[in-house]
């Protein structure tokens, strides 16, 4: 039996003709899934950029496609499919476009109104005297400090008050009590009143300047009169410089007096560490009426100097001020050529209404001008001129409180 061959061709190529569509669209469907999932990453290396992905019959219409993000960073779009995932080309995310910087709005603020200063605000020192008798005299905190806000609301930044006065502390002293066996001058004071006094001064940034009331004079109600007379200390002669009381200058070419006045200076900004400046007035001098020609003014400018050198090594921040008649009358009259003296401030006496002209003149070049309250009538002159730094304000009738009242009256009077 002899073998035939089969007549049968057989096929070439793939066979695709006889493959069912359906297979080739879920093959072509299943491998555009796998190029998206698995190996685009690869693939897609090899491809141009931004090269849209073109598959046949699949592709949509320019006007399916989603805008760029922006002009600036154009980002090719992709088709959108049904159910299908939206992948940027290259795998890469595409970059968020940019924005604007963002500025916050600042809130709006009611401005607070500007208070113009007064003449008076302008006023580097306004000041009133206080007596030494004017709250030691058993005062409560509660009273020291209220009156200490009274002279704040009538204006004054300065109060003057006296600590010392007939040769005698209005403050427990050790110097007193060692150089005359009693701590100070008779009173009934509270032992911390400066304190209250200077603390709640300075809670209104307001100063204390300790007055050194009569100087180197006593009189004889002064405590150490009898004791001052047998020691010799004593000037002889009296002083009548002011009508209706008799003085007795401590002569401080004595070693011992002199170094009395050093010790108790020392000893009181040491004590009172905060106070702000310690004021002698024309007390510190020797009336020329004094009988015999005995000029004792270079002894008085040594004694000054080396009292306020230690004053100064003990406590530097303490200004040391003078409340005198002007220079030339001071040094004809009274021996005190304080311009000599190195002090830090020196405002000019205008008690005599006669010639208080001449008195601002020289005011007008120091650091200010001390009246009473019988030259209030003047202040709205005084506070108008700009050349006066500062204006004291001490009261004949020892009432500090109606005349601090009676000088915002006569300031709210020039101000109309």
């Amino acid at each position: 039996m002899s073998n035939k061959k089969n007549n049968k061709k057989e096929p070439r190529g793939c066979g695709c003709s006889n493959i069912p569509i359906s297979l080739i669209l879920l093959v072509l469907g299943g491998g555009y899934w796998w190029f998206n999932h698995q190996g685009g990453f690869a693939i897609s290396k090899l491809l141009p950029q931004n090269l849209p992905i073109a598959i046949p019959g699949l592709n949509s219409t320019p006007a399916e496609l989603e805008p760029s993000a922006s002009p600036e960073s154009p980002v090719t779009a992709t088709p959108s499919l049904p159910n299908a995932p939206i992948v940027q080309p290259n795998n890469q995310t595409t970059s968020p476009t940019p924005q604007a910087p963002q500025t916050t709005p600042t809130p709006q603020t009611t401005p607070t109104p500007q208070i113009t200063p007064t003449p008076w605000d302008n006023k580097a020192i306004r000041g009133i005297y206080i007596s030494r008798y004017q709250v030691t005299n058993n005062a409560s905190e509660q009273k020291i400090r209220e009156e200490v806000r009274h002279y704040h609301s009538q204006g004054i930044n300065t109060i003057i008050h006296g600590v010392w006065g007939n040769a005698c502390t209005m403050y427990n002293s050790e110097v007193m009590q060692k150089t005359f066996g009693y701590e100070s001058c008779p009173n009934l004071f509270r032992d911390r009143w400066l304190d209250w006094l200077i603390d709640e001064a300075h809670k209104h940034d307001m100063e204390v300047h300790a007055y050194f009331e009569k100087g180197i004079k006593i009189d004889k109600n002064s405590p150490i009169f009898d004791l001052a007379i047998e020691r010799k200390w004593v000037v002889p002669g009296v002083d009548r410089t002011y009508p209706g009381i008799e003085h007795y200058i401590l002569d401080v070419e004595i070693t011992e007096v002199a170094d009395f006045f050093r010790d108790i200076l020392v000893e009181f900004v040491q004590k009172y560490p905060e106070i702000d400046a310690v004021q002698w007035d024309d007390y510190l001098g020797y009336h020329a009426e004094l009988p015999g020609k005995v000029d004792r003014t270079n002894k008085l400018t040594t004694f000054t100097q080396e009292m306020i050198g230690a004053m100064k090594q003990a406590n530097a921040k303490v200004s040391f001020d003078l409340c005198h008649h002007n220079p030339y009358w001071a040094k004809t009259y009274f021996a005190a050529d304080w311009e000599k003296w190195n002090v830090d401030r020196v405002f000019i006496q205008a008690y005599n209404d006669k010639n208080f002209t001449e008195e601002v003149n020289y005011a007008q070049k120091y650091d200010g001008i001390a009246i009473s309250d019988e030259q209030l009538h003047r202040l709205p002159e005084v506070i108008a001129n700009t050349k006066i730094k500062g204006i004291l304000v001490f009261p004949n009738a020892n009432a500090p409180e109606d005349t601090a009242s009676k000088l915002k009256e006569e300031l709210a009077g020039s101000r109309e």
